[in-house]
């Protein structure tokens, strides 16, 4: 298919999902808009868009390769993929990878990043907006076409933990349907506590709205708010935004334990008042960079796309939920388990939580 008749299918499907037809010959695309953006019973159940139906594609694995002391390259894809968001709840999700939040990506302070965007959408371009790097949005950060690739270079400079997310029109559209995830940049001369922590996590807040209803991501409420964690290391826990996952697989620690938490609430829309039930920050770097240090927090207030590093110590075991101290998004599923046991294993014995 040659590029300007990608262009065109791509533009044709975009602007059924915000536009409404006009005269008879657009009543077709009319009907597909109307369908698209107000699609979503109170259950949030609703009518896929066409190019969508029966499309469930399969996480691809992230790619990163090193290929000097300051150089990575980092390939992602751009797809549509159904995610459980709650219990039998499957969201036809707009990706990167297969996930929503999409996987973490972890370079350095220092670092140009190659980035290369592979979109597997049939039809709407996607692009991404890195948080961490300096670029010019409009050469950086533009759409690549359905089935297209695009490559792009930008240095990570500042240290910290990051948003990232698709940029393309209607930015809140591409969000909110689950293209958003983290990407951390680790400081050259690291954390003054790194010598002290045991166990470390990333927790990710986000919303959930009606399918790809561009009213309700503007104008509701979500129907969800929930936390995910994404494998830091090869055998480390990695879940879907969802309900239920952290709350029935609980990360571990062990009593006496100093745990370190990368957090990035990625929104769109909602503030997270990041708290964990049972202790206190003993240490907070906001937007995770080290120069912006704060001790004895009990509550770290993170605005869309914000990120902190926590750092606090367990001195018993039990069950510590972590939340949003917005209570009505910890009601609707913004909590997570931290299990705290004698050795730091899972003993088996039941969780209680928020």
């Amino acid at each position: 298919m040659s590029n300007k008749i990608k262009l065109l299918v791509a533009s044709i499907v975009g602007t059924s999902i915000i536009l409404s037809g006009c005269g008879s010959n657009q009543e077709a695309m009319k009907e597909e808009k109307v369908e698209a953006q107000t699609a979503g019973s109170e259950s949030g159940q609703g009518e896929v868009i066409a190019p969508h139906n029966d499309l469930n594609q399969g996480p691809v694995p992230l790619k990163v390769e090193r290929v000097s002391d300051n150089e990575v390259n980092v390939e992602m894809t751009a797809q549509i993929t159904d995610i459980e968001i709650d219990k039998g709840y499957l969201y036809k999700a707009w990706t990167f990878n297969g996930e929503a939040p999409g996987p973490v990506v972890v370079v350095n302070e220092g670092d140009t990043i190659n980035f290369t965007l592979k979109n597997m959408d049939p039809a709407i371009p996607h692009s991404m907006d890195f948080h961490a790097v300096h670029a010019s949005p409009s050469k950086d950060f533009i759409d690549v076409m359905p089935d297209e690739s695009g490559t792009f270079s930008y240095p990570a400079n500042k240290p910290g933990v990051f948003m990232y997310h698709c940029g393309t029109k209607p930015v809140l559209s591409h969000i909110a349907n689950g293209m958003h995830g983290t990407i951390i940049v680790k400081p050259k001369d690291g954390y003054p506590t790194d010598k002290e922590i045991n166990r470390e996590y990333l927790i990710i807040q986000n919303e959930w709205y009606k399918y790809n209803d561009l009213n309700d991501f503007t104008n509701g409420v979500p129907s969800q708010v929930v936390f995910s964690t994404k494998a830091l290391k090869e055998g480390d826990l990695n879940t879907n935004g969802d309900t239920f996952s952290l709350k029935e697989t609980p990360l571990l620690a062990k009593v006496g334990d100093r745990v370190r938490l990368y957090v990035n609430n990625v929104g769109p829309n909602e503030v997270s008042s990041f708290h964990v039930v049972g202790t206190i920050f003993d240490d907070v770097y906001i937007d995770g960079n080290p120069y912006n240090h704060m001790q004895g927090l009990q509550t770290v207030m993170l605005p869309a796309s914000g990120g902190a590093v926590v750092e606090f110590t367990v001195t018993k075991e039990g069950t510590y939920s972590i939340v949003t101290h917005q209570f009505n998004h910890a009601q609707k599923g913004a909590v997570a388990l931290l299990k705290v046991t004698a050795d730091g294993t899972d003993d088996g014995s039941e969780t209680v939580g928020h």
